[in-house]
């Protein structure tokens, strides 16, 4: 894994392979033991969010793996997220996040969703009366305060249409790291690649298996004729060929398994190798996004009135 790292924008590097922590179903116990096994088999990069719960859990496993001299800090790359309900002072959010996780810095800060909701909006799933006007400026401003008091390396966002990042660079002083975005084999984001290919922003697939073990996941991407009989000739397992091919796309994968023999399987796929005729199969697929965001869409409070507005079109 040493040498799969990306450059970012920003002017450091990251993993090319994370271990996502969203785990509603999992306790402390379940998570600490994941990321302790995650990182004997040499996983550099951790994903969670506020909204996730996993923060303390991820934190504590991480520092004593520190203190236990079992990896240093900087070979850690820790990725967190702004919730809706802290957009009114990012500040404020990473300071709790940090609290959580009991560290001094993020490597990584995203906004979340392009979405603001009351300060005390704390569920997944937003009610309606918990949405707010978004103000992206104000919190971009946020965002990049953060970064000047150190408290993170880097900033980013998720969940962002092309447009929505051409809207974020028109008043942001400094751009987006990464768009950290569903992206698999069945949604391949051709148009949001080649927007932040542009603009240099590094585009972070998550669910790039399609979220088979999540409640709203589908094991489509796993289950595609295509996709398997690539793995048979390439003596790969399906989930390895549709991580693979999101490497091949330049894009790093957050993966989010905390079954050893899974994750021992998803950190192989930096070593397949798919050829071009792979490639062309697997973007001959029928596309369909999986996670549509639909909590974040109503007629009266939020933003966007439909998922259109949400996505720009871009579904």
């Amino acid at each position: 894994m040493k040498n799969n790292q990306v450059r970012l924008n920003c002017g450091i590097t990251m993993p090319v392979i994370g271990l996502g922590t969203y785990s509603f179903q999992n306790d402390r116990k379940t998570t600490q033991a994941a990321v302790h096994m995650a990182l004997k088999m040499g996983y550099r990069h951790f994903d969670t969010a506020k909204i996730y719960g996993s923060e303390p859990a991820l934190g504590s496993a991480l520092t004593e793996a520190i203190l236990d001299g079992k990896v240093e800090r900087e070979d850690i790359f820790v990725t967190s997220k702004l919730w809706g309900s802290d957009h009114h002072d990012p500040v404020s959010g990473l300071k709790q996040t940090l609290k959580n996780m009991g560290m001094e810095h993020l490597d990584m800060y995203l906004v979340h969703w392009p979405v603001k909701l009351k300060p005390w909006a704390c569920n997944p799933i937003p009610n309606e009366d918990e949405f707010e006007d978004l103000d992206l400026e104000t919190t971009w401003a946020g965002m990049e305060k953060c970064l000047d008091l150190g408290l993170c390396r880097c900033i980013g966002v998720s969940n962002f249409s092309s447009r929505k990042i051409e809207q974020l660079l028109d008043f942001a002083s400094v751009p987006p790291a990464v768009n950290q975005v569903e992206m698999h084999p069945m949604w391949r984001q051709t148009k949001l690649r080649g927007a932040c290919g542009d603009h240099n922003i590094h585009v972070s697939a998550y669910s790039p298996l399609g979220g088979p073990g999540n409640s709203w996941g589908s094991t489509l991407v796993v289950d595609s004729p295509i996709i398997k009989s690539i793995a048979l000739q390439r003596k790969a397992t399906p989930a390895q060929v549709a991580l693979r091919w999101g490497l091949s796309k330049g894009s790093s994968v957050i993966v989010k398994s905390f079954n050893p023999e899974r994750m021992k399987e998803n950190i192989g796929a930096v070593d397949l190798k798919l050829d071009d005729g792979d490639l062309m199969e697997i973007d001959r697929l029928e596309e369909r996004k999986i996670m549509r965001g639909e909590s974040l869409v109503n007629e009266t409070t939020s933003p966007y009135r439909t998922l259109e507005d949400l996505w720009d079109d871009e579904i």
